[in-house]
């Protein structure tokens, strides 16, 4: 089912990763742009952009690097302006940025709580203000809307077992955010739907939680998390990749203001 994406212009918000490997983020810019897709890829790293967009232009796709920290909104609104005067529009947003924090009320200080909600959550509504008028727009010229994706995360509806209640919280709110996009332009063809991974072996996860799993053993915090999941290992970049793909491709036409939940499982555990 090659050309999933075909001739659509994607934004991946995220695209770098934040160590060796495949983070979420360069796993969606690859796979999307693997499916015909024009990618801008979008990171705070300007050196991971352009190693994503590397890929891609090997592989004999086509993408633009764009190095933005999107809690700024003129940075935002530069990168929405970036992929319109490339391709003239854009049909997907893919928003994938997240940073942890650990500690709850007491032991999180008030700039972590400030930063991780503006991070997590602020960004993604820059974003969409940002590129929800082009949609609409398309969708009046051509009644061709577009898609948002955003990853959210099932630490925002249960437990994971480490106390970071800021990530916590962030992640929960993308969901209830994407479901009131989604209704609000549901007639302007524009759909927004969150993707909900569990625990996931990707760069993001090795230096921040080593210390909270297992005394600073990466090893040992990996085996950890593995025996936590019902299919006995975590899952990876990739499968947040292809779910983000569906969520993104016309295959979803009739799918908005949901959440797909990438875990394993784990999820449906009682403990």
């Amino acid at each position: 089912m090659a050309g999933r994406l075909e001739g659509k212009r994607a934004i991946v918000i995220g695209a770098g990763s934040s160590g060796p490997g495949w983070g979420n983020g360069k796993a969606a810019a690859v796979l999307f742009a693997r499916e015909g897709a024009r990618v801008l890829c979008v990171d705070v790293n300007a050196a991971a952009a352009a190693e994503t967009v590397g890929i891609i232009e090997g592989e004999g796709g086509t993408a633009r690097a764009f190095r933005a920290d999107v809690t700024d909104g003129a940075q935002v609104a530069a990168l929405v302006e970036d992929c319109l005067a490339a391709w003239g529009g854009i049909d997907v947003l893919q928003f994938n940025v997240g940073i942890l924090g650990l500690g709850g009320p007491v032991e999180a200080s008030e700039e972590t709580w400030r930063r991780v909600l503006d991070v997590n959550l602020t960004s993604l509504f820059l974003c969409s203000k940002h590129v929800l008028p082009v949609m609409e727009r398309q969708f009046e010229a051509t009644g061709k809307g577009g898609a948002i994706v955003a990853i959210s995360s099932i630490a925002g509806i249960r437990d994971i077992g480490v106390p970071y209640v800021a990530y916590n919280a962030s992640k929960g709110a993308v969901i209830p955010f994407v479901r009131s996009v989604a209704l609000q332009y549901a007639k302007k063809g524009i759909r927004a739907n969150a993707v909900l991974p569990g625990l996931m072996n990707t760069p993001m996860i090795r230096e921040p939680l080593k210390d909270a799993y297992a005394g600073g053993d990466i090893e040992k915090m990996i085996a950890i998390r593995d025996a936590q999941c019902p299919t006995g290992r975590m899952g990876d970049a990739w499968d947040v990749a292809y779910a983000s793909l569906f969520l993104a491709s016309d295959e979803a036409k009739y799918v908005t203001a949901t959440e797909l939940v990438v875990d394993g499982g784990m999820t449906a555990k009682c403990v």
